[in-house]
């Protein structure tokens, strides 16, 4: 069971206009992947980077940021094509948390609100960023996470009123604990949400 409530759609849209944008985070070490990078590790023919930011953009966001930090140039190259901003995350040994910071302060002027997605996950299907930016647009929330049989996964949604606190969040722990807080789960029915890659065994 899940420690949040959970939401399934459909949603209705209220008709309140917002600017969502998409942020992909992409900076880490791969440290339990072995000697290379799996950001750039091949699936499909493409690395797996690749088809998180297809994803990501082909989904109902205005604009996507990719955080970068470990292998950057490579994996900007990856992810070229989609119109993307690249952004550097000087910090990125020190966990998800600094490219948080990196991705939301760069997106923070122009967004009322941003969905947070993992550059090792390629296995989420692009339905359900639309099925997240529904729920925000229906008044669900401004908390959100992506769920599969009411279990949390990735993506996240983050409403504009977060993003303070999302540049001060610590360590590894992203959004975390504003989502234990305040989120709530949004049904997708897609396996996916829950899929990441760690090691090689995982594709």
């Amino acid at each position: 069971m899940s420690e949040l409530p959970v939401v399934d759609p459909p949603f209705e849209d209220t008709g309140t206009a917002a600017r969502v944008e998409g942020i992909l985070l992409a900076a880490g070490t791969s440290d339990r992947y072995g000697d290379r990078n799996k950001l750039l590790a091949t699936h499909d023919g493409d690395p797996l980077v690749r088809h998180a930011i297809r994803t990501l953009a082909t989904g109902p966001v205005e604009a996507v940021t990719v955080v970068v930090g470990h292998d950057a140039d490579r994996v900007a190259d990856a992810v070229s094509g989609f119109g993307a901003e690249i952004v550097h995350n000087d910090a990125y040994a020190t966990g998800q948390a600094s490219s948080v910071r990196t991705g939301v302060r760069a997106i923070r002027d122009r967004a009322d609100a941003v969905v947070v997605a993992l550059g090792d996950m390629p296995f989420v299907a692009p339905s359900t960023i639309g099925t997240l930016v529904d729920a925000y647009a229906a008044g669900v929330g401004d908390a959100l996470a992506a769920a599969c049989e009411g279990r949390r996964g990735n993506p996240v949604l983050f409403g504009r009123r977060f993003f303070d606190a999302l540049v001060d969040v610590a360590g590894d722990v992203g959004g975390r604990e504003i989502l234990l807080k305040h989120g709530r789960l949004i049904e997708t029915a897609d396996p996916g949400v829950r899929r990441d890659v760690d090691v090689p065994s995982d594709l």
